[in-house]
């Protein structure tokens, strides 16, 4: 079976032509399929419109949520809520040519996990937009390993086996393949194509980039020293107390054999190395607390980060 996962916001003009043209691709592949439409708390007429679609179609689910929480929150309530064994994302926004579905699921036929969209020739916008992509593109290779063409690409395939490894927070949507790539999942990058949105109009979630940069660095963490915290911490505490420690040391000798003033001679010195102490026990005590929230960390997989307001899918016939 197979599940198409498409988050929208305020995209009430969009929604219809997006409908028209991905039915007939999805009805020629011929196998089972449903259609879930995320409203981010749309302030428009989107949550309506699919409502009332949702009557004419029995492929098609709506998960309203409660607020915006965000499109790595969207996709997160998405996969939850999905029953196929493949989950296809999407924007709501048309952008991308729904006659690239198949070829990503071609992909995932020939053996791989992920079939990742990727925009070639892609202009990226605005000088802000390429750059940002460039910036963004470049950090998630050199702190995943898993080198991208086109990270920011919304179309893309995965197993859904592969997604339930997954724990979604922040912007960590545009980073899947990063984590997945963590348990052994086999990517794949296909060239798709990219429909002009001349005349539509969609918000555009602009100044992520800062944001996905944080993300990207505890993605990096999350990645070496997930179950090891005190690897990390403990490393560079142990730098620190040592080379404090040897230095305090030397200093120590002429103060035993001349009596000599520490303070006064070697003052900055003296105090930098205290403090360079400092924080080496403090940095092996970040470590154990790490070691602790590690376990609190797989004792909590179960909590989500969005709240559902509703969900409508068609009643049987006959249904009061």
């Amino acid at each position: 079976m197979l599940s198409i996962v498409i988050p929208i916001h305020n995209d009430e003009s969009l929604i219809l032509p997006l409908y028209d043209r991905l039915t007939p691709v999805l009805d020629r592949l011929q196998r089972p399929y449903e259609i879930l439409f995320i409203d981010e708390a749309s302030r428009d007429r989107s949550f309506e419109l699919l409502a009332n679609l949702v009557e004419t179609d029995g492929h098609l689910k709506v998960i309203q949520l409660r607020r915006n929480f965000g499109r790595t929150a969207a996709l997160s309530a998405g996969f939850d809520e999905a029953q196929g064994e493949i989950v296809v994302t999407m924007d709501g926004d048309s952008r991308y040519a729904v006659d690239d579905i198949p070829i990503l699921l071609a992909k995932l036929d020939e053996g791989f996990d992920i079939a990742i969209g990727w925009r070639r020739g892609w202009d990226g916008g605005s000088a802000r937009d390429r750059l940002s992509s460039r910036v963004t593109n470049w950090l998630a290779a050199k702190a995943s390993k898993v080198h991208l063409f086109d990270s920011g690409s919304s179309l893309n395939a995965y197993r859904a086996e592969i997604l339930k490894n997954v724990n979604l927070y922040g912007e960590l949507h545009h980073l899947i393949p990063a984590l997945a790539a963590f348990y052994g999942a086999r990517i794949a990058q296909v060239p798709i194509h990219e429909r002009s949105l001349a005349g539509a109009v969609s918000e555009e979630r602009r100044g992520r980039v800062f944001r996905m940069i944080f993300d990207i660095v505890t993605i990096r963490f999350l990645l070496k020293y997930l179950t090891r915290p005190m690897h990390f911490f403990g490393k560079w505490g142990l730098v620190s107390v040592g080379l404090s420690s040897l230095v305090l040391a030397v200093l120590a000798v002429p103060k035993i054999w001349t009596s000599g003033d520490i303070l006064q001679q070697h003052g900055p010195l003296v105090v930098m190395c205290a403090l360079a102490l400092l924080v080496g026990v403090i940095l092996f005590c970040a470590g154990i607390l790490g070691e602790l929230l590690t376990r609190t960390y797989y004792e909590s997989q179960g909590r989500r980060i969005y709240s559902v307001q509703e969900i409508r899918t068609r009643k049987p016939a006959g249904a009061a």
